[in-house]
Formats: C-alpha cells, sequence, structure tokens
C-alpha cells in the first residue's frame, strides 16, 4: 500500500472536502478585511446561528485543543475543577492544555458507561469534597460522539444538564464529532445542545472534511465574556481568519456536514456488519458515530499491521479502533473486513 491509501487509523488522516475546498477557493478571490471582520466569518457565524436556531455567540479556532482548552478557561478559574470522563480527550490526547489555558483548573475523572458520563457519576465526584482545601468543581464537559464511538441521547443531556444546575455547574460539549451524533439520532442540533442544557459547544470541522479549524459556540452568552481577548492571547486570532471561516460556509450551506457524517457512519455500520459473523471478532461497543472498536487477538493485530492497514491499539490488549472519514469509500472497507477475516484465520 502507498501513503497515501485509505487508511482507518483516524479520521484525520482524510482530505479536504469539496465543498470546503470550494469555499475556500472563493474566499481567495481579492482582498478582505483581516482578524475576523469580514463577510466570510460574518456568513459562517450567521450559518451556525440558523443551524442552531438560536442567536449565539460564535468563535474559531485552529484546532480542537486550543477550542477546548479556551472553552473551559473560560468558564472557570484556576482554583476550580473540570469533571470529565476517564477516556475524555482533554484528559489524555492535549497534553495539559486545559490546565495550562485555565493557570491550574484541575481534571477530575468520573466513572464512566459505555465512555459517557452520568448524573450519578457527575454529582459523586462534585459531592466528594466540598472544603476550602479541594478544587471547587465548576464545569462538567462531555464529548458527543464519545471517544469510544458511543452517543449521548437527548434525555441524557438533559438529565446531565440538570444535574449540572442543582451542582451550580456549568455545562461543556466537545464536539469533534457532533456531526456524526446528529447523524446517527436524526436529531436537529439544537436539541443536542441548547435545548438539553449545553452552554458552550466545540463544534469539530477537521473530521467532518475541513483541514483545520474548530467552531465553539456560547449559548450562554454571558459566558463568552472578553472570549475574544483569550483567542488572541493564545494565538488563535487568525490574521487571514477568512481561510479559518469559509470552509464552514461550504460545509453548512448545503448541509454538506450532515451528508458527510451520514456517510462515515454508514462505512463504520458496514464494517461491522462484515466481520460480525468472524470467530474470534466482537466489538468492544456498539457502533453509533464513525468509529469501530473489535476485539481480535495480538497475532491477528500483528497479521493486519504486516499487511499495511493503520489503526489505533490504544484501547487495550487485543483492541483496534477503525475509524471511517466523509471520503471513506465502501470498497476498502470490503477489503478491510476481509483481510481481518483472513488474518483471524490463520494468525
Amino acid at each position: 500500500m502507498t501513503d497515501n491509501t485509505q487508511q482507518f487509523a483516524s479520521d484525520n488522516y482524510s482530505g479536504i472536502c469539496p465543498e470546503a475546498w470550494a469555499a475556500m477557493a472563493e474566499a481567495n478571490h481579492g482582498h478582505e478585511r483581516a482578524y475576523g471582520d469580514d463577510q466570510w466569518t460574518a456568513r459562517a457565524a450567521d450559518h451556525f446561528r440558523r443551524l442552531f436556531e438560536t442567536d449565539c455567540e460564535v468563535f474559531f479556532a485552529f484546532n480542537g485543543t486550543a477550542a477546548n482548552s479556551l472553552a473551559l478557561s473560560a468558564l472557570c478559574q484556576s482554583y476550580h475543577s473540570v469533571i470529565c470522563s476517564e477516556t475524555a480527550h482533554v484528559e489524555t490526547d492535549e497534553c495539559g492544555a486545559p490546565e495550562f489555558f485555565s493557570n491550574g483548573s484541575k481534571l477530575l475523572i468520573a466513572r464512566t458507561e459505555n465512555g459517557k458520563l452520568t448524573p450519578a457519576a457527575i454529582r459523586e465526584i462534585a459531592l466528594k469534597r466540598q472544603d476550602i482545601h479541594y478544587p471547587k468543581p465548576r464545569v462538567v464537559t462531555l464529548t458527543q460522539a464519545t471517544e469510544v464511538g458511543s452517543v449521548y441521547r437527548p434525555d441524557e443531556i438533559r438529565a446531565i444538564s440538570a444535574t449540572c444546575r442543582e451542582l451550580g455547574l456549568n455545562l461543556h460539549m466537545d464536539g469533534a464529532r457532533f456531526a456524526n451524533a446528529c447523524a446517527f439520532l436524526g436529531c436537529a442540533p439544537a436539541e443536542l445542545t441548547w435545548q438539553a442544557g449545553v452552554d458552550v459547544l466545540c463544534f469539530g470541522g477537521t473530521k467532518n472534511g475541513m483541514a483545520v479549524g474548530d467552531a465553539i459556540l456560547f449559548f450562554n452568552k454571558d459566558l463568552a465574556e472578553d472570549f475574544d481577548y483569550r483567542c488572541k492571547q493564545a494565538g488563535q486570532l487568525a490574521s487571514k481568519m477568512r481561510f479559518l471561516s469559509a470552509p464552514w460556509v461550504g460545509l453548512l450551506q448545503d448541509d454538506a456536514w450532515l451528508y458527510y457524517a451520514n456517510h462515515a457512519n454508514h462505512c463504520a455500520r458496514l464494517l461491522a456488519e462484515l466481520v460480525s459473523d468472524i470467530p474470534g471478532v466482537s466489538l468492544m461497543f456498539p457502533v453509533e458515530a464513525n468509529g469501530v472498536f473489535l476485539q481480535m487477538s495480538e497475532p491477528a493485530v500483528e497479521a493486519l499491521s504486516a499487511r499495511g492497514w493503520r489503526f489505533y491499539t490504544f484501547i487495550g490488549a487485543g483492541g483496534a479502533r477503525f475509524m471511517c472519514s466523509w471520503d471513506t469509500a465502501e470498497e476498502r472497507v470490503r477489503e478491510l473486513a476481509r483481510d481481518i477475516r483472513e488474518v483471524m484465520r490463520t494468525a
């Protein structure tokens, strides 16, 4: 396999979707005002407000790490804490950025069920200690879809939000794969966010067909005070902002974001179906978004890697994660399934 052969290690491997590419090309004509005071940034923000059916504050960052970390820093002080799952990206994969940008807010790890936080788990952590010697819980962060591919239903988010209101906590959502969650549930974005009690959403574009970029949406506009200054201080205020915002126009204006999320989810379901009858292969988690987590023998994992397939095995012995993308070809899914069947038979 050549280096540019379609792979399943990450949905970050994929290129830029045609709609985002075309919007960037169109934005490249002539001059525009700098630092976000341009027509493309205004159009993208308005598209988000229409999509979410509310007048939210919209900001753009280069990537999810910056978006999540800056959003969390806006929701708490350095002596506060953030409740998250043990698999949360902010805990395992952001190199301490949430703590760095908040000047030290501590992440507190809560138990999960299939990767999802529950009101009981949040309450357990929030009420564990309430003395002045312990960082005061101030924020809960959810990942939608979760790091193991599970999706929060609207009633689950509402229940968590009610717990947050009871305990005086803000609710943040890491939406790196928010599009895939919407596609799976068939829900309007508003149903999964502000209507369910989410204060801030970081909507990921990179895994949905863009080159770079996350949008930070403050549904509770009071929490967005001075957030533009945070972005500038953190190096997230793009001088040529239109090249961060224009791809969003391309994705949002004709619902390409949802079409591609549906396609990626479909390919993940197809892979799960094609390997469902292979002896020794089992699903580790339900396939609800665009990821498939398979339990396989170690020799089979090694043999599959030797055949040139790239995938992650960071989820435990014998566990392999396969991610589908906006551009995943069904034939590649079938090729992968055939090789999994072969290595399980011979390894």
